[in-house]
């Protein structure tokens, strides 16, 4: 099945299961359920989210998993949440195995509408293989900003700013240096419907990569992801959103392309 059939059949399956499904009364629009964006809406009080994502980029052959658990500790103030990435890569060695995980704290430093504002900080851990590329070898520390703006009732913005730092990352042969990287990212959202939402993102990272003399180079990334998400409401306080977009690559990521699945299950801790 050619890149282009099975994302349509993705667009066409995920909007006949999602299109106006609600079960719920009261309907519970959807909020924190960027793909490739952070928004800067911590977990509600008693409220937990699992969430699972995959990226599958067409040039490169290779793909990423990640499920991210989110906690408010113990109200929405406050939030702690962990990301286990699984990564694929076509080379060198066509491996698939556990990236570094992250463990992340939120503060929601602003919350009243019309604005948002949610300071996070990561701990990366050093779990993935650095030998074959899943990892950096070395604890990690990672800071970033998401500020959410609703701007009327049908449009929200959200925007990001970052940076990563690794003391003594290393890449397979065992050579070291501190990298630094930086994101920026911004995105619209037009909301259809509460339940349904139009998605239009645009993220670029700039990493760092130790060589194995110990100098550095750093490498680009740049993206577009439209896309769209709708939600599934249930009487428990259940909330199911799935939504599909297609990255592509733009600038420094010319010619790379793929397709970007995303699945959110929210609910009442009791």
């Amino acid at each position: 099945m050619s890149y282009y059939r099975f994302l349509l059949y993705s667009v066409l399956i995920l909007t006949v299961l999602t299109w106006n499904t609600g079960f719920a009364e009261e309907v519970k629009k959807i909020q924190d359920n960027s793909f490739l964006i952070e928004e800067a809406y911590n977990q509600e009080d008693g409220v937990v989210q699992h969430i699972q994502t995959f990226q599958y980029l067409q040039k490169t052959k290779t793909w990423g998993y990640t499920f991210t658990q989110e906690w408010p500790v113990p109200e929405q103030t406050h939030q702690l949440s962990y990301t286990i990435p699984v990564n694929h890569l076509e080379t060198p060695a066509n491996e698939t195995g556990i990236g570094d995980i992250a463990i992340n704290y939120r503060y929601q430093l602003i919350f009243k509408e019309p604005i948002a504002l949610s300071p996070r900080f990561s701990l990366i851990l050093p779990t993935g293989d650095y030998k074959k590329g899943f990892g950096s070898g070395a604890i990690g520390y990672q800071a970033n900003i998401p500020l959410s703006v609703e701007l009327s009732d049908n449009w929200v913005t959200h925007w990001n700013i970052g940076s990563t730092l690794i003391p003594n990352s290393k890449e397979a042969g065992g050579a070291k240096a501190d990298t630094l990287g930086f994101n920026f990212g911004t995105s619209f959202i037009y909301l259809a419907t509460e339940t349904f939402n139009l998605m239009f993102e645009t993220v670029w990272n700039s990493t760092e990569s130790v060589q194995s003399d110990g100098s550095k180079t750093r490498g680009d990334t740049f993206f577009i992801n439209p896309g769209f998400r709708s939600a599934i409401n249930f009487e428990s306080g259940l909330q199911i959103v799935p939504g599909i977009a297609a990255p592509i690559g733009l600038g420094p990521s010319e010619n790379e392309y793929g397709v970007f699945l995303y699945l959110s299950f929210e609910h009442p801790l009791f």
